[in-house]
């Protein structure tokens, strides 16, 4: 058998790009996009895909196969589109915030070297701004507008080289796209927003892309035909991979520029949602919803990006939304641990179940493995759930490395064969992973170590506390103490105070883990994808008396 080698035949590079023309064929007359007064069927979109993948290869743009090509745009047609067009013309893709300022913005396109963006035209004076920052020795980008709900298909601004429609026009439909050599070929570019403020770029084979989407529909039991409503950026991490993972099963992908619950439940039931992803805030928004309403039909969503307040799976789940609970990384292209659900829990009490659901879980079925390693020792802590180690993973999904920085990328993917995620966690007896903080939210205070997680937790739990997030503030005597951010529900003619905030935990946490001081806020400081910019609190906690 030694002598069976691969073959041509049996060695074709894995990728995703192969979903939009099966589409095509299965689901031709079906609706893709559905966008206000947008409708696209498959057909269609593969047609537009492969006109912008040609224009973007000829001569008149000149993207050459391994340039980047970046898309700043909320959750509209043609930036779903372009995560086909894009890496159809051998190009790398890479979707950035539209939310950043102009110099983050700057920085971005200086580190990546684009070579073309195309903007969203309500992001258009941002991005002409942050072109302008670069300096005069450096390869300014070429523009395209985006004009999703704009009438006029013309651009009247003369630093644009051309629209979107004007480019699709001039393209080819019969054009072959152009395949990976190598299905370790770089695919995507994303610079991570999560909680830091210096983002790195994480670079993502077309064989992660490809192992971390199927990852994602199997893992969701996805099926042919869905309705999916896109609450989740599909600048952040790709749409979790559900921007390819929808063609695949033919889904109609329900457009949404802008996130607010009353939008989304018009939209839940003009089109008969069947399945969205969103962050726990976007959870918790819907549940705090002053007009929410029960769902006529149940909708599954999927949750990650933060561990959601048990009140807050329970309050969805009354609702009719099927919460399911995920954890992943840019890093690692999608989620790759989530709480399987088992039977031996549908008998179990609403908050019992709710408090089972919080938990991140196992690792999906196409990940490799998943662990919880001491951070001294390098050995895998006891599975008591309350043992703290950091979590570390392995498998085909995992990023090539981060762009331009060998030194980050050898300190995360370390000769031990591991990906470290830098994110704390327990393992529990029935092998369910637990995230329990990143490695900085860790609150050492007079040497006992505080999880801001579990804080956070217990401030979720009174009904009067919408959001809480807790950070360290730096202490003469003790090292740190932990310094509570909040927000309130709505509560007509209701007062609470920083001291009653301080005392309902006191009656729930050892007295070291009471939150020292407690800021009540209307709105903590999120970044675009819904997460708590904890680095933002951290900055307010030092600038405290």
């Amino acid at each position: 058998m030694e002598l069976l080698l691969p073959h041509p035949s049996n060695s074709s590079p894995l990728t995703v790009l192969g979903f939009l023309e099966r589409a095509a064929s299965i689901y031709g007359d079906s609706p893709s996009l559905l966008h206000t007064t947008t409708v696209r069927t498959w057909s269609e979109t593969h047609s537009r895909c492969l006109r912008i993948a040609s224009t973007l290869s000829s001569s008149s743009l000149g993207i050459n196969r391994g340039q980047v090509v970046s898309v700043i745009g909320p959750n509209v047609p043609s930036v779903y589109e372009l995560q086909f067009a894009v890496p159809m013309s051998g190009a790398i893709l890479n979707n950035i915030n539209p939310r950043l300022d102009a110099n983050a913005l700057s920085a971005l396109l200086r580190h990546s070297e684009t070579k073309l963006v195309f903007v969203d035209h309500h992001s258009s004076s941002l991005v002409l701004e942050a072109v302008s920052f670069l300096s005069k020795n450096e390869e300014k980008p070429r523009l395209i507008l985006l004009q999703d709900d704009v009438n006029t298909t013309s651009s009247s601004n003369v630093e644009f080289l051309d629209t979107y429609e004007g480019v699709m026009e001039r393209g080819d439909e019969t054009f072959k796209w152009i395949r990976p050599n190598s299905e370790w070929n770089p695919m995507v570019l994303n610079y991570t927003s999560g909680t830091t403020s210096s983002p790195k770029g994480v670079v993502l084979s077309h064989r992660a892309v490809f192992m971390s989407t199927i990852n994602s529909l199997l893992d969701w039991s996805m099926p042919n035909r869905p309705v999916y409503l896109w609450t989740l950026p599909m600048f952040h991490a790709n749409g979790w991979s559900y921007t390819w993972g929808t063609a695949a099963v033919g889904a109609t992908n329900i457009c949404l520029r802008r996130v607010d619950a009353k939008t989304i439940y018009e939209l839940i039931d003009k089109h008969h949602v069947t399945h969205m992803c969103a962050a726990p805030t976007v959870l918790n928004m819907l549940t705090n919803y002053q007009a929410r309403r029960q769902l006529k039909k149940p909708v599954r969503v999927m949750t990650a990006g933060a561990s959601p307040p048990e009140t807050v799976i329970s309050s969805a789940e009354s609702l009719g939304f099927d919460v399911g609970h995920g954890y992943g990384l840019t890093e690692t292209g999608c989620l790759n641990v989530s709480c399987a659900w088992k039977p031996e829990w549908d008998g179990l009490r609403e908050c019992e179940r709710a408090k089972v659901k919080s938990r991140q879980g196992v690792r999906t079925a196409v990940f490799a493995e998943v662990d919880v390693r001491d951070t001294v020792t390098g050995e895998s802590v006891k599975h008591d759930g309350v043992t703290v180690g950091e979590i570390v993973f392995r498998g085909g999904s995992v990023m090539l490395g981060y762009y331009k920085d060998p030194e980050g990328t050898a300190a995360s993917m370390r000769e031990d064969g591991w990906f470290y995620t830098g994110d704390m966690g327990v393992m529990h007896s029935d092998g369910y992973l637990e995230v329990k903080d990143r490695s900085k939210d860790v609150i050492i205070c007079g040497g006992e170590n505080i999880s801001s997680t579990e804080v956070e937790t217990v401030l979720c739990t009174n009904p009067v506390v919408k959001e809480a997030a807790v950070v360290a503030k730096p202490d003469k005597m003790w090292g740190e103490t932990p310094c509570a951010f909040v927000s309130l529900k709505c509560h007509d003619g209701v007062v609470v105070s920083e001291r009653e905030i301080r005392e309902f935990c006191k009656r729930k946490l050892p007295k070291y883990m009471v939150p020292r001081d407690v800021v009540i806020q209307e709105e903590l400081p999120k970044t675009s994808t819904g997460k708590i910019q904890k680095f933002v609190l951290r900055q307010m906690a030092k600038s405290m008396p």
